[in-house]
């Protein structure tokens, strides 16, 4: 049975600047977006506007709704501006605080996203995915338990798990509804450990990634993340989201295939990161389909090409419909 005539329902689920750079491409194209957002952050001024407003993490909403919205590059700057002076204001970006005033205007946080993105014309949805910010631990290989979304990378240990506090935390309904009636389902890029198992771990989510009859694609980081997977494969990050919510989640993942120039290679290793390489004969193995292109971009710095990572899945929507 094919997909009923319309817009395709694509929903992405991540956190961090790698959603953002895969939505800014998707929305090029004539698709239903929703975007489910991780609420663990706890770093920056997100984490000052959760400490003190009680209030969910605002920054990575703030950043997928620029992403999608048909702004002007005056706006988007004046969004993303953080102040570097004042009482109080230093390291507070203008979008954070928009997010926090409407939510105490609205009383609700996703009303308050609904808001903002009415303000700024955003060409689809954005959900976060879970009404109330999330506590992340990490279970370290030692034994050890750290506690913090923003300090787990900086521990200097190897992750063994990371979980949440479930008590009182549950998928929006929204992002549920929009998960099981999706056309698509993609998750990542982002950052493993914090932004894309958070996400996962929020209880309804992967019932209902299993429950939609969505194509379901895995887009795997190009590079390695100090303190979260150093020296990680595509099959490690596969394995660790086995470990965390059990295998077939998804039927493809994404990958590069291109090569990074020695010079870049280098500059990156020297911040301790490495292109993630993948083993086709591991992955075939694990029952997926791979889809493997030359996906990065060099601007200063390395980025996943958001035009051929949309392109890749208009091609996987259009062989599942």
């Amino acid at each position: 049975m094919g997909r009923k005539k319309g817009k395709p329902r694509v929903v992405v689920i991540g956190g961090g600047t790698g959603l953002s750079v895969l939505l800014r491409g998707l929305k090029e194209y004539p698709v239903d977006i929703t975007a489910i957002v991780t609420v663990a952050d706890d770093g920056g001024s997100s984490g000052r506007l959760r400490c003190e407003l009680k209030m969910p993490p605002p920054g990575d909403i703030r950043n997928v709704l620029i992403a999608l919205a048909d702004t002007e590059p005056l706006l988007e700057g004046l969004l993303q501006h953080r102040f570097v002076g004042g009482n109080g204001l230093s390291g507070h970006s203008i979008g954070n605080l928009l997010l926090a005033a409407l939510m105490e205007l609205s009383g609700d946080f996703v009303t308050a996203i609904e808001q903002l993105s009415q303000v700024l014309a955003v060409r689809g949805q954005v959900l976060p995915a879970a009404r109330h910010a999330i506590v992340l631990s990490a279970e370290m290989e030692d034994g050890t338990i750290v506690t913090g979304e923003s300090i787990i990378p900086k521990s200097g240990k190897r992750i063994k798990r990371v979980f949440i506090d479930e008590k009182n935390v549950r998928a929006l309904d929204d992002a549920v509804t929009a998960l099981i009636k999706a056309d698509a389902i993609i998750i990542g890029p982002g950052s493993l450990y914090t932004s894309i198992l958070p996400n996962l771990l929020v209880p309804g989510i992967v019932e209902a990634i299993r429950e939609s009859k969505a194509v379901k694609a895995y887009i795997c980081n190009v590079m390695t993340q100090p303190g979260e997977t150093d020296g990680y494969t595509a099959g490690d990050h596969l394995k660790a989201i086995h470990s965390h919510v059990g295998n077939s989640l998804f039927e493809y993942i994404i990958v590069n295939n291109g090569t990074v120039e020695e010079e870049v290679r280098a500059m990156y290793a020297a911040q301790g990161q490495e292109p993630v390489d993948y083993s086709e004969e591991y992955l075939t193995r694990q029952g997926y389909k791979i889809v493997a292109d030359q996906l990065l971009i060099y601007d200063k710095f390395l980025r996943h090409n958001a035009a051929k990572l949309s392109q890749i899945i208009m091609g996987l929507i259009e062989k599942k419909a």
